[in-house]
Order: C-alpha cells, then sequence, then structure tokens
C-alpha cells in the first residue's frame, strides 16, 4: 500500500536509467510496469525525521541519507558470507542492483565539528573507499601508536601488505575502512584532537527481483555500522517488540571494558555523578574524531551487525541519538511510532515524548517505514508504563514551579 501511495507521487523515467557507479543521490529507484520511477527519500512518507536542539544552546547532532551505488558483486559476496544466500544480481539488472539505502545519525561531543563532517562526507566515503588505499591507511593507523601498536587489520587484513590482495570487501570492511578514513581525514584539523561523534548507519539493500525499495520489499539485506550510543533498532509486526542492532559503547559496558582492559589495562573512572568515564573523560569507547584518546584505545572501528529480513516480518527501524535513548527505553521508542500515518508523525511523537519526561538534550529521530509498516500485531506493552512516566514528570514539573 505505502509503495503504490509513493509511487503516484513520483517522477517516472521509461528511459534505461545510468549505470551503477555514478555516484549517491537523495532518491531510491523502483521498477514499475512504465519504468523506473524515483522517490525521494526526503518525503516524509519515505524516511521520517525530527531533529531539535532541546534546550541546548546549539546543535551537535546531525543525521544523513542517500541512495549509495556500490559493485553487486560485492554486495553478493557480502549476502553469501552474512546470510548464505545466492543472490543474483543479473536477475534485478544493472539500474537497481547495486542501490543500497544509506542512513546515518551522528551525535557530536567536544562541538559540532565532526558530526558536522560526518553529515556532509560519510555517505560519500562508504561509496567510494578502495581496497588499494589500505597499506598507507594501516601504516597511519599504527603510528596512532600506544593501543593500535597492537592493531593487527581486523576486518582489513586481507589488504594490510603490499601488494594489497585482489580479494572483494564486503560491506563489513567497507564499513571499517571508511570509518577509519573518517579519522584519517579530520587529523588535518586541531578541532578533531578534541571534538568527536558517535555514528549509527543502517544499509539496506533489497534482494527482490524485480528491484523494489527497501520499504516494499520482501527480502531486504540490513547491514548496521556501529559506533558509540546512538541506537538502531527493528519493530516486528509480531508483537510489536524491539529488536536492537546497537549496544552502547560505554567503558562499563562488558565487551568494551574487556576489549580495553585486554589492551590498555584499566582507566575506567567513576565522576560525581555516578558515571563510568573512560581516561575520566569519555563516556564512549568508539567514536570518530577524539584523536588524542586514539592511543588510549578509543576507536572508529565500527561494530558491525547484519540481519536478512523478511520485510512483511517488520514494521520499521528507528534510528536514535541518545538525547532520546537516555530517557526512553527502546520498547517505550518501539511503541510510540506505532497507528502513526506516516513516519515523520512516527518520529515527531517519539520525540515529543522524551521532551514531555524531561529531555533537554540535542535529539534526532529516524523512524524508517518497511513493508509491514501499520500491521504490527499485539498490544502496546508499554502505555500504562508511559502514561504513569508522564504523570510524574507533570507532578515533578509543578513542585518545580511552586
Amino acid at each position: 500500500m505505502i509503495l503504490q501511495a509513493i509511487l503516484r507521487r513520483s517522477t517516472v523515467s521509461k528511459r534505461i536509467a545510468q549505470p551503477v557507479g555514478r555516484g549517491y543521490h537523495d532518491y531510491v529507484r523502483a521498477q514499475t510496469p512504465n519504468g523506473i520511477a524515483r522517490i525521494p527519500l526526503s518525503s516524509p512518507r519515505v524516511i521520517g525525521i525530527v531533529n531539535d536542539r532541546g534546550d541546548r544552546s546549539h546543535q551537535e547532532d546531525y543525521y544523513g541519507f542517500a541512495t549509495l551505488a556500490l559493485n553487486p558483486a560485492e554486495l553478493q559476496l557480502s549476502h553469501k558470507r552474512k546470510f548464505g544466500v545466492d543472490w543474483d544480481p543479473e536477475s534485478v539488472g544493472e539500474a537497481l542492483a547495486g542501490q543500497v539505502v544509506f542512513v546515518g545519525v551522528y551525535d557530536g561531543h567536544g562541538g559540532s565539528a565532526v558530526s558536522q563532517y560526518l553529515r556532509q562526507e560519510l555517505h560519500g566515503l562508504l561509496e567510494s573507499v578502495q581496497t588499494a588505499s589500505v597499506p598507507e591507511l594501516y601504516d597511519w593507523i599504527k603510528c596512532l601508536g600506544g593501543y593500535f601498536k597492537r592493531f593487527k587489520g581486523g576486518a582489513l587484513t586481507p589488504w594490510i601488505n603490499e601488494p594489497p590482495s585482489n580479494e572483494l570487501m564486503d560491506l563489513e570492511a567497507r564499513a571499517n575502512l571508511a570509518f577509519f578514513q573518517v579519522d584519517r581525514n579530520l587529523s588535518s584539523d586541531p578541532v578533531s584532537q578534541t571534538c568527536g561523534a558517535t555514528a549509527s548507519v543502517a544499509l539496506m539493500h533489497s534482494l527482490d527481483s524485480p528491484g523494489t525499495p527497501f520499504f516494499a520489499a520482501k527480502r531486504l539485506a540490513l547491514t548496521v555500522a556501529h559506533c558509540g550510543d546512538t541506537r538502531v533498532m527493528l519493530c516486528p509486526v509480531q508483537g510489536g517488540k524491539a529488536l536492537p542492532m546497537t549496544d552502547n559503547h560505554h567503558a562499563d559496558a562488558r565487551t568494551e571494558s574487556i576489549r580495553l582492559r585486554k589492551m590498555m589495562g584499566s582507566s575506567l573512572i567513576t565522576d560525581s555523578f555516578g558515571e563510568s568515564r573512560w581516561m575520566g573523560a569519555l563516556v564512549n569507547t568508539r567514536c570518530l574524531g577524539d584523536l588524542r584518546y586514539k592511543k588510549f584505545g578509543v576507536t572508529p572501528e565500527p561494530e558491525v551487525r547484519t540481519k536478512l529480513l523478511n520485510g512483511e516480518e517488520w514494521a520499521y527501524m528507528v534510528l536514535v541519538s541518545d538525547g532520546v535513548s537516555s530517557i526512553l527505553s527502546d520498547d517505550e521508542i518501539i511503541d510510540l511510532a506505532r497507528n502513526a500515518p506516516d513516519p515523520r508523525t512516527a518520529a515527531q511523537k517519539i520525540l515529543k515524548f522524551s521532551q514531555e519526561l524531561g529531555g533537554d538534550d540535542n535529539a534526532t529521530v529516524i523512524v524508517v517505514p518497511l513493508a509491514g509498516w501499520g500491521k504490527i500485531e499485539g498490544p502496546d506493552q508499554t502505555k500504562e508504563l508511559r502514561e504513569y512516566r508522564r504523570m510524574q514528570a507533570i507532578g515533578s514539573e509543578r513542585q518545580r514551579r511552586m
């Protein structure tokens, strides 16, 4: 239903589309009986986005979206490795086979320079990075010293030697290369020594033939690359209980504490508010920027998770910054988006409620509809809890004003 409604408002071209590889763009293509339609990603029916400064004096939250043109052979390799799926790009056609929709949320700290850079550049870097640059990039990483003296290459290992391997990248390697390249690019700017940003990026690739956009895909390959405490979660049609695709990379998180203690010993300090901070300064132990902390184990290496979605079993995906997730649980976020007429309205409901409960930080909410949009079955599990929290917040505000 959502596909037909959007297609009626979209531009249809009967000409053969340009070959994949000509650069990213701000629309997604869909095959129709009359040709290939171009559907703008900025439509509130396609991706719902709200972004608010809160009570802060400046905005450090940013976001990005684009449709990337990637090598279909690389995507074929990724899906075979991660899902055991033999996807045939030729069954889709050249115009749609390499089409990958990118959606990212970025939360800056110490200033907005790094998060603004990510908004402008990360999607382009994800599309354009090449394995030929890995040996030189690896040398730069090793020169960071400290923690990275022991770095073996991770997902980039096949290409760190000269001459590099001819092996294709999968999406995990591509994300790692792009994230590390961000830090290298930023290293020429002194601001990046003390300014950083967390990032969560979702990459969606339809496996349908004929090709369909992400919001109508019956089979959708999802790859999430994540650094920090921005969050990505899925809402299933059955039951509507949140499925997190990210974990917060905080200093006291189990995976991060193990990683850091193994390489660096312990530099975990609890501040006067009871919050654990690495080196006594940083909440997040993975981020882009903050270059002066890299030698102490703060890494831009993303945690990459994948999931093959039967689109009709999933209603939507939500990405949020910690201005929202520090106030609301994943299940509350997912439930608030229920029954919204469009993705933007769903995002507005989430943001509004977090602010009603006292959220005053920069906040970003992105709601991405999937093929099961509007079909959630089962009760709203957090409705009573949310109403209780709202009444508590109202009572607290009244007492504050007395």
